[in-house]
């Protein structure tokens, strides 16, 4: 009974992420984040949404995606390949 449990869970969870557009709740979820966090950013404008109707908060997933990947940090070897590079390219040891 256990294992069906988990299956339905896992289930749940797959279909969960196939979405497009998520509700307020599920945004909160998919992007692991506080209500009053949301909240936040959502009032000072730093994450699209949609209110159709006024009241209710609405995202894309694929806005959310985008918004998750920004302000992308170079690893220390992505680093070191540009500055080798830069040092090749102008000579400088």
């Amino acid at each position: 009974m256990e294992e069906i449990k988990k299956s339905l869970e896992e289930i749940k969870n797959n279909l969960f992420l196939q979405k497009a557009v998520f509700n307020f709740d599920e945004a909160c979820k998919y992007c692991n984040l506080s209500k009053s966090k949301m909240y936040k950013h959502t009032s000072n404008k730093n994450i699209p949404y949609y209110k159709p109707q006024g009241k209710l908060i609405f995202f894309k997933k694929e806005e959310l995606d985008h918004w998750l990947l920004q302000n992308r940090q170079s690893s220390k070897e992505e680093l070191e390949r540009v500055a080798t590079k830069y040092s090749l390219k102008n000579k400088t040891f």
